[in-house]
């Protein structure tokens, strides 16, 4: 038996960790925000050839995103011609195939990519900062109006209270 395989045979025999699917995905999650920071921080031709490689990792996106946008094009074909009288309804569709279709594993990266899986949003209403706090006047005059006081709620989505975007 090959000597570097250990780490396979102790996964067969005593499986992974119950939360490695989260670490996995949480992982995942964060690459995009490190290679950015990387992206930022390098110096000289380090930076240069780094930033080369990104770049074109983003124009190989662009031309599965291409493909995938021709893939729903109808294409004539010029080989085949029907014989004899064909009706008018026909006419336009003489001939016409769809376009190469990807493979599964392709649509797949570009779903990843792409951002396809993006949470909805709920709509919500714009609130203004006069509606959702009110002014408090301090101070021995009631002269001093630096401090707010929250009225409304305007969101709870993951146990935090905050303002909604301003639009």
């Amino acid at each position: 038996m090959p000597q570097n395989e250990h780490i396979e045979l102790h996964r067969k025999r005593h499986g992974r960790r119950l939360d490695h699917d989260e670490r996995k995905r949480k992982k995942e999650s964060r690459e995009a925000h490190t290679r950015s920071h990387k992206a930022r921080t390098l110096i000289g031709l380090k930076a240069k050839l780094y930033n080369k490689q990104r770049h074109s990792e983003k124009i190989q996106m662009k031309k599965t995103l291409k493909m995938h946008e021709q893939r729903r094009t109808k294409q004539k074909n010029d080989d085949k011609t029907p014989e004899g009288a064909v009706p008018a309804y026909l006419l336009d569709r003489e001939g016409q195939s769809r376009a190469k279709v990807l493979s599964n594993m392709i649509k797949q990266k570009r779903k990843e990519k792409a951002g396809k899986w993006e949470v909805p949003l709920p709509k919500v209403r714009a609130q203004g900062e006069t509606e959702v706090l009110k002014v408090i006047k301090t101070g021995k005059r009631q002269k001093k109006a630096w401090k707010r006081m929250v009225t409304k709620v305007c969101f709870v989505g993951d146990g935090f209270t905050r303002k909604p975007p301003q639009i």
